[in-house]
């Protein structure tokens, strides 16, 4: 799970697959209040996001994160392989989109400790 950052500024928690220096997340079928969601209109209006990624652990020495920060761009048909790899949920019911693809420009993390 991660969170998807957004212009005005939004944050949605998102599933996601990493394809290389490629971040892939879909409007899938979990329930939602409409299909004209904030995050795809304002992917339309600004492309610039942020996806973090964070562990957290009552001991602070394993706390980590990792973000991702990129150009986003919405389309309708994606291959669904990297996603249904990783969330099962997804064997079941493949997602259809639309599908929110992220080319990864700039990495950081950070971990309370070293590698």
């Amino acid at each position: 799970m991660a969170r998807l950052a957004t212009s005005g500024p939004h944050v949605v928690p998102v599933t996601f697959a990493l394809e290389g220096e490629v971040i892939v997340t879909a409007v899938d079928h979990k329930p939602k209040s409409t299909r004209r969601l904030r995050r795809l209109e304002n992917i339309a209006a600004d492309p610039r996001v942020s996806v973090l990624v964070d562990h957290y652990d009552e001991e602070w020495e394993r706390l980590w994160w990792v973000r991702a920060d990129g150009t986003a761009r919405v389309v309708e048909e994606w291959p669904v392989d990297s996603l249904t790899a990783k969330y099962p949920q997804y064997r079941e019911i493949p997602p259809d989109g639309p599908f929110i693809v992220i080319d990864v420009h700039l990495w950081r993390h950070w971990a309370a400790l070293p590698d």
